[in-house]
């Protein structure tokens, strides 16, 4: 006799790899292209790594000294201390002053895990969560499984082609009290002094809790201190907040993802208390963090030597996405391409808009097997010498055919 499933109800979920890609490996067009890679990728179209990562791993490997214990349920506490110097500098005032800490978390979202589980206990009255950011973040399922009702905004403007600071500052003048403002990446906003003291103020008049996301530090101008400028910008003007500090995309150890949720606090006292909190909250989640990656990003934080190998090759990477940049956009103005593409140098980071329609897109992908999403938020280090001619001929025809087709309707309109 056949018993009922417990799972009977439970539904299909869509593939986590999403639709794009997907149908992308079902095209068997020979030259098929993806454009929307979440890593860092090399000029051969390989997952990028820092050749000091290649080398410190196999150092790590030959060591016959190392123990293969738990960890504490903190994370290892070396990695943190270097994590948070990374952060904040390593004569941080508020390092010194022992009011910022961190605990080693798993993942790209385990901090947002850890973080908003503790809020949820203990910020009681914060029931709205309003995300900023140049993209649509993942980790908003999250907060919604927490119980939080989720906002998500976007300070790209498809319209001017340019990020908006001023969406931000809606967002936030119009935030009700006691919520908490997720702070995604947003290096392409400059905001003036005048502008950073009325967030400041608006932020403590209604009591908002900040929540940062620094997914990649050092991968968006090249400067490590400059993509962390806002964070610290919050803390020496003694702000509380917690931190979601991923590290594995800039060391390029994608496949052991790792970061910290850090914590910043008024006193040490206070720091000590959030911290066993989220001790014991970590027990439940995961009970001990991935160690392997750890060692690898605390050997080359902790050796000058290999500190600053690592550091010029993400400069490198930074310059070589800036060329790349640069190249479309000159390839794109000498095919007389309709448009200003200034935005496109205008972005930082691996990641940016090319501006396109939607039926533009669906052009790329169905006559030239360019896949990017509807968007256009691409990955521009999937472009290098051997496809940036493709790639910009092809957009150059989707634009003239899109115009061409609206051309044609309007003409048979008028007739």
């Amino acid at each position: 006799m056949p018993t009922l499933s417990v799972f009977m109800d439970v539904p299909m979920m869509h593939k986590l790899e999403g639709t794009l890609l997907k149908t992308y490996k079902q095209d068997d067009y020979p030259d098929k292209m993806f454009l929307a890679y979440k890593v860092c990728m090399t000029n051969e179209g390989q997952p990028w790594v820092s050749l000091v990562v290649n080398k410190t791993r196999l150092q790590i490997a030959q060591d016959p000294s190392l123990n293969y214990e738990y960890l504490p349920m903190i994370g290892m506490k070396s990695f943190i201390q270097a994590s948070l110097e990374l952060l904040f500098g390593k004569y941080s005032q508020a390092i010194v002053e022992n009011r910022v800490g961190g605990v080693h978390t798993v993942g790209d979202s385990g901090a947002f895990q850890l973080g908003a589980q503790f809020l949820k206990t203990w910020l009681r009255d914060a029931q709205v969560v309003c995300m900023i950011s140049t993209q649509k973040e993942p980790y908003g399922i999250v907060f919604q499984d927490m119980g939080f009702t989720v906002y998500e905004y976007c300070i790209w403007d498809p319209k001017h082609l340019c990020m908006d600071s001023n969406i931000f500052f809606d967002v936030v003048e119009q935030m009700p009290r006691d919520c908490i403002l997720v702070i995604g990446n947003i290096t392409d906003c400059k905001w003036t002094q005048s502008q950073l003291t009325k967030l400041m103020l608006t932020i403590k008049n209604k009591r908002i809790f900040p929540f940062f996301d620094i997914p990649s530090q050092g991968l968006s101008t090249g400067d490590l201190e400059e993509d962390a400028e806002i964070l610290q910008y919050f803390v020496s003007q003694g702000f509380e907040f917690f931190c979601s500090q991923s590290l594995s995309k800039n060391f390029g150890i994608y496949d052991e993802g790792l970061g910290m949720l850090v914590v910043a606090t008024l006193n040490n006292q206070h720091l000590l208390c959030v911290l066993s909190q989220l001790m014991n909250y970590t027990q439940a989640l995961w009970l001990n963090p991935p160690a392997r990656g750890a060692r690898i990003i605390t050997s080359i934080l902790c050796n000058p030597a290999l500190q600053g190998e690592w550091k010029q090759s993400l400069k490198e990477v930074v310059e070589n996405i800036m060329l790349i940049k640069e190249k479309v956009k000159e390839k794109l103005r000498l095919l007389g391409t309709p448009g200003s593409w200034d935005h496109i140098t205008e972005q930082t980071g691996t990641h940016g808009y090319l501006g396109l329609s939607h039926q533009q897109v669906e052009y790329l992908i169905k006559k030239k097997h360019i896949y990017m999403p509807k968007s256009t938020r691409i990955n521009f280090t999937c472009i290098n010498a051997s496809n940036i001619d493709y790639i910009t001929q092809s957009i150059n025809e989707a634009i003239l055919f899109t115009k061409n087709s609206e051309k044609h309707l309007q003409d048979v309109n008028n007739h």
